[in-house]
């Protein structure tokens, strides 16, 4: 059985999904493309992605949008997490822990799909 949230707790959840719909507009179709390939990419070669990973492959993005994509990706049934948490890398977060994930079947299939299309493009 699931508890009910506090009133607190769902005033915290409206204001996060509040700040997470206000990035994700500041940021551009190419953002997030980026982001989205380096996810396959990193995916795909590695058994587990983190920021950490992503931001070795990613030019510097808007303040909280790796977050936001890597969340999005989440929902959209891309990525689970694994229940692992690193320390951050990036000098920001002061090396708190950051969630690892694994692509799904699902963000697989769509991984090697993009891969292929490359490869055909090129």
């Amino acid at each position: 059985m699931t508890r009910r949230l506090t009133v607190a707790e769902r005033l915290a959840a409206l204001d996060r999904d509040t700040t997470l719909a206000t990035l994700i507009r500041r940021t551009t179709a190419w953002d997030r493309h980026l982001v989205v390939q380096a996810v396959y990419l990193v995916g795909l070669e590695h058994a587990e992605v983190s920021a950490n990973l992503l931001r070795e492959q990613l030019p510097e993005l808007a303040h909280g949008h790796l977050g936001v994509a890597i969340k999005a990706l989440e929902r959209g049934g891309i990525i689970q997490p694994t229940g692992r948490l690193v320390p951050s890398t990036s000098p920001a977060t002061k090396g708190h822990g950051i969630h690892v994930w694994t692509l799904t079947s699902r963000g697989r299939r769509l991984a090697e799909e993009s891969a292929a299309a490359t490869l055909e493009a090129a």
